[in-house]
C-alpha cells in the first residue's frame, strides 16, 4: 500500500486504526522474531511497519533509512514497549527522518528502565501477588481463584492496549516527567516483591519436621524446638537449598524440580519430614 499523503507532501497523523493494528501485533506477534543478537528489533519493526509505511511511504529512501534503524539491538519489557513505540512513532510523525537520531536516543534510555520496572511489576510481584491469592484459594477448594487470576490477565493486556494511544499523545513530554520516579518505583516494587516471597515461603510450603528421636523415655519434639528458635526455618531453609541450586552450572529449573521431587520422597519415605 503507497502512502498517497507522503508524495502528496502531507504528514500523515495516525488513527485508531493504526493503534488497534500496532496492539494487535504487540500482543500477539512482538516476540515471534526474538533472537540472541538483536532480541526484540525485528518484533519492534514488524509492530510499526504499517504505520511506518504510511508516514515515509512505500520504497522511499527515507523508509528503507528508519527501517534500518529500527533493526538495531532493542530489547525492554513487553508491557511497556508500547511507550517508546507511541512516543517513537510521534517523534517520527512530526519530524520524519529528522527524527533518527532521537528515536535512537530514545529506544536506547528507555529499554533498560522500562525493563528493570516491568519485569519487577508486572513479571514478579502481580504474578506473585495474584498467583498466591489464586492457589491459596485453590488449594482450600475455592474455583474464585482461577477468576482471580483471569481477572489480572485481563487488566494487564487492557493496560498494555492503552498505554500506546496515551504515549502517542504525550510523547516526548512523557519522558522527562517519568524518567525521575522510575527509578524509586523500581526499588519499591522489587522490595515488594521480596516481601511477597517471604509470606509465600511461610504461607504456601507446609513441610515439617516428623522426626522425632527418643532418649530413654524422652521424646524429643524436633520442629517444636526448631519453631521456639524461629518458625518456619524448614520452609525457609528449603528455599535457601533450591536457590543456591539453581546457581550451579548447568543447573536448570526442571532439573530442580526433580531433585526435590526425589528427595522429598525419599526424607519421607524415612520419616524425617512430613505435611505440616
Amino acid at each position: 500500500m503507497t502512502n498517497s499523503n507522503n508524495q502528496n507532501g502531507t504528514s500523515y497523523k495516525l488513527t485508531k486504526k493504526d493503534f488497534n493494528q500496532i496492539n494487535r501485533r504487540s500482543l500477539f506477534a512482538y516476540q515471534l522474531g526474538w533472537n540472541y543478537e538483536r532480541m526484540q528489533a525485528s518484533g519492534y519493526l514488524y509492530t510499526i511497519l504499517p504505520q511506518l509505511r504510511k508516514i515515509y511511504g512505500d520504497g522511499t529512501p527515507e523508509l528503507k533509512e528508519m527501517m534500518k534503524t529500527h533493526t538495531q539491538f532493542f530489547n525492554t519489557s513487553n508491557f511497556f514497549n508500547t511507550i517508546i513505540m507511541g512516543i517513537d512513532i510521534a517523534m517520527e510523525e512530526k519530524e520524519k527522518v529528522k527524527a533518527k537520531d532521537s528515536v535512537q536516543g530514545l529506544k536506547v534510555g528507555l529499554m533498560g528502565p522500562f525493563a528493570a520496572i516491568g519485569d519487577s511489576i508486572f513479571a514478579s510481584l502481580i504474578p506473585t501477588i495474584f498467583g498466591a491469592l489464586a492457589a491459596n484459594m485453590a488449594i482450600n477448594g475455592n474455583p474464585i481463584g482461577a477468576f482471580i487470576w483471569l481477572a489480572a490477565q485481563i487488566a494487564l493486556m487492557v493496560f498494555r492496549w492503552k498505554q500506546l494511544e496515551f504515549a502517542y499523545k504525550e510523547g516526548v513530554s512523557l519522558v522527562t516527567t517519568m524518567q525521575h520516579r522510575l527509578e524509586n518505583l523500581t526499588n519499591a516494587a522489587t522490595l515488594l516483591g521480596v516481601f511477597m516471597v517471604g509470606a509465600l515461603v511461610a504461607t504456601m510450603i507446609k513441610v515439617k519436621f516428623a522426626w522425632m528421636p527418643h532418649i530413654g523415655k524422652l521424646t524429643i519434639d524436633v520442629q517444636n524446638n526448631i519453631d521456639m528458635i524461629l518458625p518456619k526455618l524448614l520452609p525457609l531453609g528449603i528455599v535457601l537449598a533450591i536457590y543456591w541450586l539453581l546457581g550451579r552450572n548447568k543447573m536448570s529449573s526442571t532439573k530442580a524440580i526433580f531433585i526435590v521431587l526425589v528427595v522429598s520422597i525419599i526424607l519421607s519415605a524415612l520419616g524425617i519430614i512430613g505435611k505440616a
